[in-house]
């Protein structure tokens, strides 16, 4: 007789860097029976998150569909399928995800330069620039929302200096997809990626990607073979073309959640999805600053799914995350790498972005401060409704 009983998790109010709130239509379409991975219903499956996935990219690219993987298996698939032994990468670092960027990069052989900015603060285009002018790359990397740090990166001006320079510009929006404006063909982005867990509110378990044709043409012209066999694109695109040749068994379920997820950003509208995450975000602030506390990042750098908040001198912030949790069964996140100790990571992702959160939090972390003996100005709550 089994000694394990029925898997019956907390509910968990999802305020942290991802995983975030499931939508409960999403966790209805998980529970939809599986079909074979040629079945015809499954296959239109693919062909609506294919094309529902142009629409949240904002892109036209027919190579666009999710990766069986969570968001790092879309990073690796950009590289390995573009990069070969001594291509010179630039890698623009700025948080984990940069350097994580430049770590797969190198495992691909190639030769990489770095442009880096201060944890917390934005990669300055004047340095992006600066390296274009030394080096001719293949291939230049940025990520659009660092999840470490809570920067929303611009990339106008980046963007339009790699497209000069002859390079492919491969952006991470891991944290922005879906939460903030993102359009892959007005500014000329080769390769992006995403995961399913952060904006799309999904679980975790695919990585929606997408290639211009110019990264296909390069792609198509390698020398060499794709290091990984799991992740080539020239495979898995004839599954997800009109060939369906067998690679590898798609997740049946996740494909499911994700079409949901999808659908319901197309009926909210990605506009009018873009400002209820701003509008939150602003009302976040409100209330932090109401609170006597910081935001960690400048306010033209913030990235309204992902807010870092300045831990104040004297305060545990491990033990307000704990309290939290315990008490509001409410998930914030830690600092990371040079943040760690220094801030909490506040995730306003997806279904997870409402001002019923944002109250909550707001009033579950005055109670924390003045438990810990810190007098904060009450009324953040009421600040945050402002506006």
């Amino acid at each position: 007789m089994s000694s394990y009983s029925t898997l019956n998790p907390s509910q968990r109010i999802l305020m942290g860097p991802g995983p975030s709130d499931v939508h409960p239509r999403v966790y209805s379409a998980l529970s939809a029976p599986v079909v074979g991975h040629l079945d015809p219903e499954f296959l239109q499956v693919m062909e609506d998150n294919k094309s529902l996935l142009q629409m949240v990219f904002q892109t036209q690219n027919r190579l666009t569909l999710p990766i069986s993987g969570t968001g790092s298996a879309g990073m690796e698939t950009c590289l390995v399928n573009i990069v070969e032994p001594g291509d010179q990468v630039l890698v623009c670092i700025n948080g984990v995800f940069g350097m994580r960027m430049k770590d797969v990069a190198e495992r691909c052989g190639a030769v990489v330069t770095t442009v880096e900015a201060a944890w917390g603060e934005a990669i300055a285009a004047e340095k992006v620039e600066a390296a274009l002018e030394e080096t001719a790359f293949k291939l230049v990397g940025i990520v659009h929302a660092e999840t470490s740090t809570g920067v929303l990166q611009p990339l106008g001006d980046i963007a339009k200096l790699v497209k000069e320079s002859g390079a492919l510009l491969l952006v991470d929006a891991v944290t922005s997809l879906g939460g903030v404006e993102l359009a892959v063909d007005e500014w000329g982005i080769d390769l992006c990626y995403s995961g399913t867990q952060k904006c799309l509110s999904c679980p975790p378990g695919l990585s929606p990607i997408t290639f211009s044709q110019s990264a296909l043409d390069i792609m198509q012209n390698r020398t060499s073979k794709v290091q990984s066999w799991y992740l080539d694109l020239s495979m898995i695109a004839k599954y997800w073309g009109e060939e369906r040749v067998y690679h590898h068994t798609a997740p049946i379920s996740m494909n499911y959640a994700l079409r949901e997820a999808l659908v319901l950003i197309a009926e909210e509208g990605l506009e009018q999805r873009w400002q209820r995450h701003l509008k939150n975000h602003q009302a976040l602030v409100r209330g932090i600053e109401a609170m006597g506390l910081e935001m960690a990042v400048a306010a033209e750098y913030r990235l309204p799914s992902l807010n870092s908040v300045k831990v104040p001198e004297g305060i545990d912030e491990a033990e307000v995350r704990q309290y939290l949790l315990r008490e509001f069964s409410l998930e914030i996140g830690a600092g990371l790498g040079d943040l760690k100790g220094k801030v909490w990571r506040v995730g306003l992702m997806g279904h997870a972005s409402n001002i019923k959160n944002v109250t909550l939090f707001l009033t579950a972390l005055e109670n924390a401060l003045h438990r810990q003996g810190m007098q904060v100005e009450r009324g953040a709550v009421y600040q945050a409704l402002l506006g």
